[in-house]
């Protein structure tokens, strides 16, 4: 008997805390709370949001969005090598952001270390679970350069399935492009 009574009593107890509990992840938070130098990325004044996010870093040590919008704003100004320190770091706190798998994989890419870039796209494609095409686009841009051509070609045949027109032009091209030669009369 008190065993029912202390369950009919557990259940709204549980229902009760489902709903006042917060649900945001520390990343979600931390997204919100930096909004103003998202745009600013978003905005492309890359000098204001890397200024923006030198600060944050320093009051936020631990936050991992932080460090990615700051990897992010250094890839955008083509400092490779910085990007990668603080896309590591940012990963190294919070292994769950995509984007930053992405970011590190164009880094490599731009450094001509494709084997690394390949690794950190399979990532980025694993992590956006297929549905993201720059991923598969860029992870298919490495395999090209890995001579593992098939599967660039199915990886771009899946980006365009998702609507990526890079991707679409890119089959376009060699060496997927298929011309037949006819004899001139």
């Amino acid at each position: 008997m008190e065993v029912a009574l202390l369950l009919l009593l557990f259940i709204p107890y549980l229902v009760i805390r489902y709903y006042f509990i917060d649900h945001d992840t520390p990343a979600e938070k931390d997204r919100h709370r930096f909004r103003q130098g998202i745009e600013l990325i978003q905005d492309r004044r890359l000098d204001e949001a890397l200024a923006y996010f030198d600060g944050v870093v320093h009051q936020h040590p631990k936050s991992a969005v932080a460090y990615a919008c700051r990897g992010k704003c250094h890839l955008k100004q083509d400092n490779y090598y910085s990007a990668l320190y603080d896309l590591t770091h940012s990963l190294s706190l919070d292994n769950t952001l995509a984007d930053c798998y992405l970011d590190k994989g164009i880094a490599f890419f731009y450094l001509d270390m494709f084997a690394d870039a390949f690794r950190e796209f399979d990532k980025a494609v694993w992590h956006f679970r297929g549905q993201q095409p720059d991923a598969l686009r860029w992870r298919a841009l490495s395999r090209i350069r890995l001579q593992q051509l098939p599967q660039a070609e199915s990886d771009l045949k899946r980006a365009i399935g998702l609507g990526d027109e890079n991707s679409a032009y890119l089959l376009k091209q060699p060496p997927f492009s298929r011309t037949v030669n006819t004899p001139s009369n």
